[in-house]
């Protein structure tokens, strides 16, 4: 009977030990989460995390302009937007001023800082408040036929040999415009000069925010002076002082009528070589963006994940972040349009053929700076709005260089003392 009971009483210790094992895989098991995210997003992810970690998410979207005015209006008032929500780069400044997010420097490891480079755009005096998820730098975007059609072998390295470029693309007929580069007062227009201010080899302002693009030797200044050049020239359509950059992406270069686009979102290059939604299909390519040196620099615009401090599943929250920024699942993300922010994905990617333009990407990421490397400030908003306003009057011959970037300065001066 013992040699029965034996087996009998350790078999019976092996099954009660099953729901401990379980639980000890999923120790957050029956939790459940809120993530805000921007529409759209892929259709498995709530299910996906759930079966991993046993965590529910009730995961909501909206369109991306509409998320911050709804994070700001609840947590003004001290409610809970979301456990996990969006943090665009663009809010780094005034989120941190108000203190609504949780540092994450504790929670998530060294190793997948240093893998994410962008995640510095995210940490303000010591504090990492987002996890970057999804890639947005700038490259320059070009029609690799019109460049052969054009006779030319070798893309642009330098400002000289895009203006020379585009200029013989114009005359061979091969495009009236070449050069796609919004001028209206959109967003488009802002980020487009601060990609040119880089290729000028500056910075927006110094360490304590004054302003380094008054002067005409300032590389802000030459960058709008080079915009009007281009427009007056005829290799930038007069039409596009009234076109957003999407309208130009989709409706000039998708097209095939610009060859070049100066402020380019690797995300779209997909797009834009799937014959079922291009017109350019297989002719779509990432270069390194142009400067004047001829050594390339660019910025990130990335988004990142964050968990508000009022959240009351804040363990849970960074199991999201660390499932949804891991680099599994961010090679898995990609077939939904999201560019990985973690090198590692982004060169695995590229290794096993799924990039276009894999090697550029790869290069160009490394390059990637912070827009502000103080910190993006509170008054962004009010700073783009008068950086693209003031472009927009100058491309319409309303307002001089000068006039221009000195109504940029008082804008700035203004929205810094509200």
């Amino acid at each position: 009977m013992r040699r029965f009971i034996l087996p009998l009483t350790a078999a019976a210790a092996l099954i009660a030990a099953v729901p401990a094992l379980a639980q000890n895989a999923k120790p957050l098991a029956g939790q459940s989460i809120t993530v805000l995210m921007p529409s759209p997003q892929g259709p498995t992810i709530a299910a996906d995390f759930e079966a991993e970690t046993g965590i529910h998410v009730d995961l909501q979207t909206l369109s991306w302009d509409d998320i911050r005015p709804k994070l700001v209006t609840a947590l003004i008032a001290g409610t809970t937007p979301a456990d996990v929500t969006e943090f665009d780069w663009s809010w780094t400044g005034q989120f941190s001023s108000a203190d609504w997010y949780m540092p994450l420097n504790d929670v998530i490891d060294a190793d997948t800082v240093k893998d994410i480079g962008v995640s510095s755009i995210f940490t303000v005096n010591g504090k990492l408040l987002g996890v970057p998820y999804t890639n947005d730098f700038r490259v320059m975007l070009v029609n690799k036929k019109h460049f052969a059609d054009a006779g030319i072998t070798e893309m642009p390295k330098t400002l000289d040999e895009l203006v020379a470029a585009a200029k013989k693309i114009k005359e061979k007929g091969i495009s009236t415009y070449p050069i796609g580069l919004p001028l209206s007062a959109t967003e488009g227009a802002s980020t487009s000069w601060y990609l040119l201010t880089k290729a000028f080899g500056g910075e927006l302002f110094d360490k304590d925010f004054n302003p380094l693009f008054l002067k005409p030797d300032s590389a802000g200044y030459k960058a709008l002076a080079f915009e009007l050049m281009l427009l007056k020239d005829g290799l930038v359509d007069p039409a596009s002082t009234t076109l957003k950059d999407t309208e130009i992406n989709e409706g000039m270069f998708t097209q095939g009528v610009t060859s070049i686009m100066i402020s380019g979102e690797p995300g779209r290059l997909g797009a834009m070589n799937d014959p079922k939604q291009s017109k350019i299909a297989g002719q779509a390519a990432a270069i390194l963006v142009p400067t004047a040196s001829g050594e390339t620099r660019t910025f990130g615009l990335p988004e990142a994940l964050a968990v508000p401090n009022v959240s009351q599943h804040k363990e849970a929250a960074v199991a999201f972040i660390k499932w949804f920024t891991s680099k599994d699942y961010q090679k898995k993300n990609f077939v939904n349009g999201f560019l990985p922010t973690r090198t590692s994905a982004l060169s695995e990617l590229n290794a096993a053929g799924g990039l276009h333009s894999g090697d550029t990407l790869v290069a160009q990421s490394k390059t990637v700076e912070a827009l502000f490397p103080q910190g993006t400030p509170p008054w962004y908003p009010q700073f783009s709005s008068a950086v693209n306003t003031a472009i927009n009057s100058a491309a319409k011959g309303q307002m001089t260089v000068d006039q221009a970037m000195q109504s940029i300065a008082d804008a700035t001066k203004q929205a810094m003392s509200q």
